[in-house]
Parts: structure tokens; C-alpha cells; sequence
């Protein structure tokens, strides 16, 4: 429910009970990953989705009967051949949904509340709530912090035994730091002993971090895909006269700075993209040093293949390791055969989004490789699915 969390936490501060359908899980080629959601308030007013279309209404009328009964329930949505007609997606996929309620009296509000607010002023926090488990659990909630301190409604955590509520945390605070949202599978009384339960962590994590380094037409271009897709983007050059508020208006943050002086300083992490678009040799060479040696999502650097060969050169002459340097995007981009800079841009994103979900960057027609790519997905083996 998180991606609607500054709706939703406008509800709460008007004191309105409302009912969330949050996708769990997902099979095949589901139109919306787990995490989305759809809410529906007492008077019927519904934000969000969770398929797409597909199944809403359905999945409405479901937020709406648990309003009235107060009851948590999950539901499977998927496509049957037998009975075209039938609620179900058209895609051919499947997905868990959860449809919980979210009133006044109801014990997991307050827990639910508090990380709603988190996540609408931009904090890092992870709601934690059982999807499956013994009664009375199923629904029940905790947030979780960065920190790995973690609260709930009962008895400060599930209620149920304080192992559970360790477990969880543990497990919740290591999807946080990924800013990932998925499900995990535990023991009542954590690790693997007691009732299996299940339980989805959302996680809500600020904006991930494009750096933009040169400040040229392209950046202009690559800045306003950057904003599209999610990202607080900052545009970074040594040289004033290129670096100005006028040239890139939609950037969050913009630095005079030479560049790798500036990505010593500056925080990243395992989300952070750095898109290297100076193609000069006095920029490119202590940049990349410093750019290729940092656990970040993305690295890479415009340029033509013989720029490319020669920045290679440069870079091992400076200590870089053929390991190193296979972590280097050069040329930038995929081949869509661009050559305006938003095209570029576009060229660069598309990069961006297959490697941050494992995607081929080859064309779906005729393919027989997923749609939708999970490459950080695991086991469920008592542990993070």
C-alpha cells in the first residue's frame, strides 16, 4: 500500500476507516508487481490498482465486504480457459491479493498509520503484515526502520512470540536496505519453528539517485527521463558556464564540482545510476576510477567504441582490474539505433531498467524469455521469497 501512501495518509489524518487490497504475490505475466494496491473508503472513493483493470472491481466489492465484516481475507486472481468470462486477467498471469481492512478500532491502524506518514515525508521504513499464519494473526502488523527497530499493536510487535517479531525484523530491515518489497516465510514462533506464517514486507525508500555527469544537451534530455522513471537526479560538471539552473530546470540538485572529486563526497548506494556523458579523457579516466570501485546499481559512459577502447586503456593504466571494468556500460545504452539526445536518453534508460531488472534488451516479438524479470527473487526456504 505504500505506493499510495501520501493519499492514504491524508485518509488517516481525516480519520476515515478504509479497506486495502495490496498484491502478494504474482505467477506468469501479472500486470502489477507485489506491493501494489487499490483502497476503497467508507463512502465507496477508491484510489490505486492492482491489475491494471483486469480484476478491480471485483477486488473493489472485496475491500468494500471487509469494511463492513472487519475481516482480512486473500484472494487469488487468475485466467480460466473454461469460463472466458470470468473475473480473471487477461494476461494470462496470476496474483495473491490481500485485502485487509483499516478502521479506527482495528489494533494493526496505528502501526499501519505511523508508516504511512513515514513513507509520505519520503522516510525509509518497511510495513510488515502477515499475509498467512494461524488465527487471528493474518493481518496483523509491524513497521520496521532502518535501524531494525520495529513496533507493532500488540505487545509492541506481532503478539504472538517475540522470536516471530525478530525474525521478521531482520528479515524486513535486509529488504528495506535493498528497497525491495516482497514475502517471507517463517515459523510462528520464528525461524522454522511453529506454524508456517507468511508475511509481505513493503518497503518505501526515498527516491534512488541518477548522477548525471557533463553538463551537455544529452544530460539535458537524460535528466528529464530520470525524473520520469523515479529518480532524484543531480547533474554534476567542473565547467559553471554549462552547469546552470537555466540548462536543466527539472534537476533536483546541480553541482559545479569536477566529477570524481564530487562522487568521492556524495552518498550512494546499491540503487544509485551513474551515467557518465563527458567522453574527455581529464573527466572520464579519474571518474570511472572512483565510479567502477563503488557497490552502485549502474555505471555507465558515452562515447564511440574506439573512445571506449582508449578510456579502457587509460583505466587499466590507472589500477583497474578486468573485473572492474566489466562493470562499465560502454558505449552507454541499447541499441535502438538513436540519435537525438532524447533518443539517447531513452537509449540510456532503456539500459537502466533491464539491468536493474534483468532484462535482455532484445525484442519481445517472437521471444520466448519473461516478460516481467526478478533477478533478486530467491527461495522460499524459510526465508526471503
Amino acid at each position: 500500500m505504500l505506493d499510495i501512501a501520501e493519499e492514504l495518509n491524508r485518509w488517516v489524518g481525516q480519520g476515515r476507516d478504509f479497506a486495502v487490497a495490496t498484491v502478494v504475490a504474482v505467477g506468469g505475466s501479472a500486470p502489477r508487481q507485489p506491493g501494489a494496491a487499490l483502497a476503497v473508503d467508507a463512502d465507496g472513493t477508491a484510489i490505486g490498482s492492482v491489475s491494471g483493470g483486469c480484476v478491480e472491481g471485483a477486488v473493489y466489492e472485496l475491500c468494500r465486504q471487509a469494511l463492513k465484516d472487519g475481516e482480512t481475507v486473500l484472494e487469488r486472481f487468475g485466467y480460466s480457459d473454461e469460463d472466458a468470462f470470468a473475473v480473471g486477467l487477461t494476461c494470462g498471469g496470476v496474483i495473491d491479493i490481500l485485502v485487509a481492512p483499516v478502521r479506527a478500532a482495528d489494533p494493526a491502524r496505528p502501526v499501519i498509520a505511523a508508516t504511512l506518514a513515514a513513507a509520505a515525508r519520503g522516510e525509509a521504513a518497511a510495513l510488515a503484515r502477515i499475509v498467512a499464519g494461524p488465527a487471528g494473526l493474518p493481518g496483523r502488523a509491524l513497521l520496521v526502520r532502518p535501524d531494525g527497530s520495529y513496533d507493532g499493536s500488540y505487545d509492541g510487535g506481532y503478539g504472538a512470540h517475540p522470536e516471530l517479531d525478530r525474525t521478521v525484523a531482520a528479515e524486513a530491515r535486509a529488504l528495506l536496505d535493498a528497497g525491495r518489497t516482497g514475502t517471507l516465510e517463517t515459523g510462528a514462533r520464528g525461524a522454522r519453528c511453529g506454524a508456517p506464517v507468511t508475511v509481505l514486507v513493503e518497503s518505501s525508500v526515498p527516491p534512488p539517485r541518477m548522477i548525471v555527469f557533463g553538463a551537455i544537451d544529452f544530460a539535458a534530455a537524460l535528466v528529464r527521463v530520470g525524473k520520469f522513471l523515479g529518480y532524484h537526479v543531480t547533474v554534476c560538471d567542473a565547467r559553471p558556464v554549462f552547469a546552470t539552473r537555466t540548462r536543466f530546470p527539472e534537476a533536483d540538485e546541480i553541482v559545479v564540482e569536477w566529477p570524481h572529486t564530487y562522487l568521492e563526497r556524495t552518498g550512494t548506494d546499491g540503487r544509485t545510476v551513474l551515467c557518465v556523458l563527458t567522453h574527455d579523457a581529464k573527466f572520464d579516466v579519474p571518474l570511472l576510477k572512483v565510479a567502477l570501485r563503488l557497490p552502485v546499481a549502474y555505471v555507465g559512459a558515452m562515447g564511440s567504441r574506439r573512445t571506449h577502447l582508449d578510456r579502457a586503456r587509460r583505466l587499466r593504466e590507472v589500477g583497474l582490474t578486468e573485473r572492474e571494468l566489466d562493470r562499465l556500460r560502454s558505449p552507454i545504452g541499447l541499441d535502438l539505433g538513436a540519435r537525438t539526445p532524447e533518443e539517447t536518453a531513452l537509449s540510456i534508460a532503456a539500459e537502466i531498467v533491464a539491468t536493474r531488472h534483468g532484462g535482455t534488451g532484445t525484442t519481445l516479438t517472437g521471444g520466448h524469455t519473461p516478460i516481467h524479470h526478478d533477478p533478486t527473487a530467491r527461495p522460499r526456504v524459510g526465508s526471503v521469497a
